[in-house]
């Protein structure tokens, strides 16, 4: 009996390691192909979001092809879209910021270094910001210089350009053919998974995609109608770079509050320098309080909900620890990824709390149960102590 028991431990010994090399070799190889999976994991997100409204549109009786076409060219003329509409206003916003530069070094240099050296009582060499704005317009420049270099670069290799125009066409083609063949691809490899394991995978998967279903949807909407919102909001204020602040602060609203704060220090500053009165100041308060109020009572708990559960430190690490160890990639997929590792851990910690490491009932270590035994009978002496009476006193009647 022992000796069959020994067996059956060894074979789930083999399974396990065998299934930890292969996770193992699947990761080494993503980590390998990182270059080139950019377009396929656009392509993938951009069909993981169509996905449920081609579902929708096949249960009302159109074919899955019909159905996939139709989200396609939605999210095509979309994306399209936005690119159009958005590209010439960033570019607009950004020249007008280069213009408007010697006129915020002038504001910091006559304005808010004075005020901070008065309020701080600081010695007046502490902001230098005539070194100050030399060293940013040294870094603008060596930006600037880079980024020509890079772009005659490319503008010199075919090989660049075919590749870039390359990844361009493959992202929506790919984006299709995942979009029409989704649940195929879902059923496939969940056939493909081994036996033993298939139950617990697939209750994993389910848990992650209502978890990627909440973030990746609804926090994509979210820091949209922000970024939306608060540009608009800004513009009718009459900021000049109203709309690039706004668009900055709803997409970094994937961080609590770290899209707001940059974006109302950013915004506080640019009606200082623009009109250097406290009435704009004022409407650029009103127009956060106001996004605040949207995003916490209407856009959050009608879009996202409660069921994401990462921690905004969890978010930023994930972000930097994706674009360190995958680039640009890293930084796509951190916070997807993320949303599984959660899933992931929770199911880890549940394992622990069910395991004999967790609630072990066995002997105790020695030590540690003289010392248990110690420490009650002090506790009892103590407790003895405080009930008994003391020499010479009577009960109370």
């Amino acid at each position: 009996m022992k000796a069959v028991d020994r067996v059956t431990q060894d074979k789930d010994i083999s399974r396990r390691w065998q299934l930890f090399a292969l996770v193992a070799v699947i990761v080494y190889l993503l980590w390998l192909l990182a270059p080139v999976l950019m377009p396929f994991a656009i392509a993938a997100m951009l069909a993981y979001l169509g996905d449920p409204l081609a579902d929708r549109l096949e249960r009302l009786g159109l074919k899955r092809m019909w159905a996939a076409t139709i989200v396609f060219v939605v999210l095509l003329v979309v994306v399209v879209g936005v690119l159009l509409l958005l590209i010439p206003m960033i570019v607009h916003q950004v020249e007008n910021l280069i213009s408007n530069l010697p006129r915020y070094g002038d504001w910091a240099q006559n304005v808010a270094w004075p005020w901070l050296q008065a309020r701080l009582h600081l010695d007046p060499h502490t902001f230098d910001s005539e070194r100050l704005l030399g060293t940013i317009k040294e870094h603008i420049g060596s930006i600037g210089g880079v980024a020509t270099a890079v772009i005659g670069k490319v503008s010199r290799s075919g090989v660049g350009i075919a590749m870039w125009l390359t990844n361009l066409v493959l992202i929506p083609v790919v984006a299709f053919y995942l979009l029409r063949d989704w649940d195929r691809l879902v059923a496939t490899i969940d056939g493909m998974l081994p036996r033993s394991v298939q139950p617990t995978i697939a209750h994993l998967a389910r848990e992650s995609d209502a978890i990627l279903g909440a973030f990746v949807r609804g926090q994509l909407l979210v820091m949209l109608a922000l970024g939306v919102f608060y540009g608009t909001g800004l513009g009718l204020v009459g900021l000049s770079v109203g709309l690039l602040i706004g668009m900055v602060a709803g997409l970094l609203s994937f961080v609590p509050y770290l899209g707001f704060i940059i974006g109302f220090v950013a915004a506080i500053i640019a009606a200082l320098v623009q009109f250097g009165d406290w009435a704009h100041v004022l409407m650029v308060c009103g127009v956060f309080m106001l996004g605040q109020l949207l995003e916490g009572y209407v856009l959050v708990p009608k879009l996202v909900g409660d069921k994401i559960g990462l921690h905004p430190v969890a978010v930023i690490f994930a972000v930097l620890a994706g674009g360190y160890l995958f680039g640009f990639l890293g930084v796509l997929l951190a916070l997807p990824a993320a949303s599984v590792i959660v899933v992931l851990l929770r199911y880890l910690v549940e394992r622990y709390r069910m395991s004999e490491l967790y609630n072990d009932e066995g002997p105790a270590d020695p030590v540690i149960a003289e010392v248990e035994v110690a420490v009650r009978a002090d506790g009892d002496v103590a407790a003895g102590a405080q009930v008994a009476p003391a020499p010479g006193d009577r009960p109370a009647e």
